[in-house]
């Protein structure tokens, strides 16, 4: 099977040869092509037809895939497709044409449902020493093993520089040229597929990255006029020549689920996303991909700081979405193991009248804490009133991700914040909740490397980006053997490289042993948790703090069985009262550093315990 998605924008091979360019440039008096022959020559010029719009075409029957060329506007600026399919150089160097029907695609691939997926993020870059597609899908097998369902790739559109979180990129069509072709990508998800994984993608709507962005010079209706974000000129939903930029976005959803066959697209910070008009850019999007992927699993998620949860769906429905990431269930269980409390996590060191306990159990049980709220400078909400409860299924938990660990001074994970005695916890209370889980690149290992905020922007820029860190955490004190530690540069190679998790890791003892957990945590998931997703009830979940570090939860279905949690996230054994809320005959479902022969009403320091059964009735 060969896959190929139609649209207006970028190159396209019609079925009579040659290629088909198109711009959109309302902006340009003039555009050309340049087309490039052999390698340093200079390239031959071609005009384009406008139209009423602000299209211009070209059509050049003697060019083919591989053919590298630029837009040249006015005379003067030479700029890569900003639909490119392909920028092999860089995002300020020739897009490349490309024949999206030369890969063959297996067919009997449709995806799985989303009950099952268990995420697993990485970023290409950091997952492998080499840093390529092709390095990363020789470890697929062993992320399979473990139990893992998905793979979440961050984002892959191409930004300047050699390493970046990928965040700012530039060229949302063209897969990072560093880590390897569009066909090594492809080979990549098919051997995913093969391996019975998903793949999902971050994907950016939001803004555009500042180096390598041109459509300023001849679009500037990209960008709205009315709104901000916090990363530069927010994206033009709402206003005037908003039509074309909605299509290039919605084809871009489009492009990645069908010519690279992803299972589904995580929308970054969807709160920075304004559109006033009907229907709202997300609503649309999700309606257009539901129509255009019949008969497959494709799955939509978002991340909303703001918490919005109006647009999801326990069913693949047109204008909504499958999930959206949790960060109140992390932030509640950072702060339940840290005692951190500044910045984002004041809400949840300081809410009125609930210890960080008793928010992790509501975040365990109604799944977002806050109702839908923007955030004040520094980072509490505006009105931290109480959400109502979600189906937990439609949320995505995770003890890390790229943002929780990233966005501190010296990237440090929970095991070097809360020990080594906390962080194997935190995991498992993300795996084994009916919500959907998220590991975090190096977390099934146990890593302990740092995870930095890197980015390889060079001149003006990278003395910006380097200077606003400082500001932002010069107050960040850190110390070894009584020496000040300087904040690691955002735009050095070495703090790119200081954020792989090693070799060295993966095999010790310990990782093994991380490992050896994570699997059997994913197994018991997979039979106890996943089968009873569909008789999961909404809002009829409890939780009960029990002494100062223990929570038990209860999980209720309609067949009347509860799964429970017992937890002690504490360095001391809990006496517990026999009599309490959840299962009787109950199965054991897992437990952690809970013995056999624990004695009755004793919670062991550090451990866990779920059981499946019919709930003690009083």
């Amino acid at each position: 099977m060969r896959c190929a998605h139609a649209m207006r924008f970028g190159a396209s091979l019609p079925e009579g040869g040659g290629v088909d360019f198109r711009l959109w440039g309302p902006a340009a008096r003039q555009a050309q092509l340049a087309l490039y022959d052999a390698a340093g020559a200079a390239p031959r010029l071609l005009p384009a037809r406008r139209d009423a719009q602000g299209w211009w075409d070209c059509h050049v029957p003697q060019a083919g895939a591989g053919t590298p060329y630029h837009w040249r506007i006015d005379d003067r600026l030479m700029v890569p497709d900003p639909a490119s399919r392909h920028n092999p150089q860089g995002v300020h160097q020739p897009s490349v044409v490309v024949d999206p029907l030369a890969f063959e695609w297996d067919e009997d691939w449709t995806g799985r449902p989303w009950h099952e997926a268990v995420l697993y993020e990485l970023h290409v870059g950091a997952f492998t020493p080499e840093g390529t597609f092709a390095a990363a899908q020789a470890r697929l097998p062993e992320l399979a093993e473990l139990g893992v369902t998905a793979i979440e790739l961050m984002p892959l559109g191409a930004f300047p520089g050699r390493f970046g979180w990928g965040y700012d990129g530039v060229l949302p069509f063209a897969p990072h040229a560093p880590y390897g072709t569009p066909e090594a990508l492809k080979r990549l998800i098919q051997q995913a597929h093969r391996l019975g994984l998903m793949v999902f993608l971050d994907v950016v709507y939001n803004h555009f990255g500042p180096d390598g962005n041109y459509l300023h010079r001849y679009a500037p209706g990209f960008f709205s006029s009315t709104h901000g974000s916090p990363w530069g000129a927010a994206i033009n939903f709402d206003g005037p020549h908003s039509r074309p930029v909605r299509e290039f976005f919605i084809e871009n959803a489009l492009y990645w689920l069908t010519e690279y066959r992803f299972d589904g697209l995580r929308l970054d910070a969807v709160h920075a996303i304004h559109d006033a008009g009907t229907p709202h850019i997300l609503q649309e999007l999700s309606s257009r991909v539901r129509a255009a992927t019949p008969g497959r699993h494709v799955h939509l998620v978002l991340e909303n700081a703001d918490n919005h949860y109006q647009r999801l769906s326990s069913t693949p429905e047109p204008g909504c979405y499958d999930a959206q990431w949790n960060d109140d269930f992390h932030h509640a269980l950072h702060v339940a193991l840290t005692g951190e409390g500044g910045g984002y996590y004041r809400d949840y060191a300081q809410a009125p009248g609930e210890a960080a306990l008793d928010l992790l159990g509501r975040a365990l049980t109604h799944g977002l804490l806050f109702e839908a709220s923007p955030r004040k400078p520094g980072g509490a909400r505006q009105d931290p009133r109480p959400a109502p409860p979600q189906p937990l299924p439609a949320l995505v938990n995770f003890a890390h991700n790229h943002d929780q660990a990233g966005n501190r001074a010296f990237g440090e994970r929970l095991a070097a914040l809360a020990g080594p005695d906390a962080a194997p916890l935190a995991t498992l209370l993300a795996l084994l909740t009916p919500a959907v889980p998220l590991l975090f690149l190096g977390e099934e290992s146990g890593s302990t490397r740092p995870w930095l905020y890197f980015a390889d922007w060079d001149g003006e820029l990278r003395k910006a980006v380097q200077e606003g860190r400082r500001r932002e955490f010069g107050h960040v004190a850190r110390r070894v053997d009584g020496q000040p530690v300087p904040l690691p540069d955002p735009c050095s190679a070495a703090t790119f490289e200081a954020s792989r998790p090693t070799r060295q890791e993966h095999d010790s003892e310990a990782g093994r042993r991380w490992r050896d957990m994570v699997r059997s945590a994913l197994a018991a998931r997979r039979k106890w948790i996943v089968p009873r997703q569909g008789q999961l009830l909404t809002g009829q979940h409890t939780a009960q703090r029990v002494g100062g570090s223990g929570l038990a939860v209860q999980w209720r279905y309609r067949d009347g069985l509860v799964l429970s949690l017992e937890v002690n996230l504490g360095p001391q054994p809990l006496d517990v009262p026999a009599q309490r809320p959840g299962p009787v005959e109950a199965q054991e479902v897992h437990r952690h550093r809970w013995p056999a022969d624990t004695a009755a009403g004793t919670w062991p320091a550090w451990s866990a315990r779920w059981r499946l059964g019919a709930e003690i009735t009083q």
